[in-house]
């Protein structure tokens, strides 16, 4: 299997090329007390706010506005950390990878449990966008192992985006409301449905992904042994 220091890292997403020209200048004007953990930690307090906030959103829709600003440190906390390390060069893959991935775990729990906590979205439909997200981090880290490709964006489709398009719902319902829509067997508000899409769409593209992944890995098994054979019949 591929070592984790050698692995491809693949984030070809819609804001790419916006994100990535800031990281860079965040890195270069970083002050040297600004570590790669510091970063991460900072993350970690993003999602601290998320979730604490969109409890308080029982209180006063306020709270939505402290929620996207704590979108925006856990995207500086989160996206920064290894761009600094790189900077610098002062990488540690091993040590990098294994935090950066079981922290963004309990980052997206927070998070999203922080919305199924709130009074926009039911908690049942919060829990199946985070199995969706558990569930696409259970491939991303297998196919890593597997042929040493993180690829973290599907569609041009990455977490920055959802950050964007979870803060923008926050900005329209705060302004508008969150109405709701009457179904044959259920009721379901605006930030429901787009909790649900999320949802559905996570699930899609892992059971999608998976599925021609093992087709791809099936042929490729098939082909080397056969070249195995082969070779040793001569």
């Amino acid at each position: 299997m591929p070592d984790v220091k050698s692995h491809k890292r693949v984030n070809d997403i819609l804001l790419g090329p916006l994100e990535r020209p800031a990281l860079q200048w965040l890195a270069a004007h970083m002050p040297a007390w600004v570590t790669p953990d510091t970063l991460t930690g900072i993350g970690i307090v993003g999602s601290l706010v998320i979730f604490a906030s969109y409890g308080l959103t029982t209180l006063s829709p306020w709270f939505l506005w402290l929620a996207s600003l704590g979108f925006i440190i856990n995207w500086f906390g989160d996206s920064l950390d290894g761009t600094l390390a790189r900077y610098r060069k002062i990488e540690r893959p091993t040590y990098g990878f294994f935090v950066d991935h079981t922290v963004d775990a309990i980052s997206e729990a927070l998070v999203i449990l922080g919305l199924g906590l709130s009074i926009y979205v039911r908690f049942d439909l919060a829990a199946m966008a985070l199995i969706g997200y558990l569930m696409m981090s259970v491939f991303v880290y297998v196919r890593m192992n597997v042929d040493g490709v993180f690829k973290i964006s599907y569609g041009k489709i990455g977490p920055t985006e959802l950050r964007a398009i979870v803060m923008l719902v926050n900005t329209i319902i705060f302004f508008f409301g969150n109405p709701t829509i009457s179904l044959p067997f259920v009721t379901l508000t605006i930030f429901d449905i787009v909790v649900a899409v999320i949802a559905f769409l996570l699930i899609t593209v892992f059971v999608i992904s998976t599925w021609r992944y093992a087709r791809e890995l099936d042929q490729r098994d098939r082909a080397e042994r056969l070249a195995r054979q082969q070779a040793g019949s001569k």
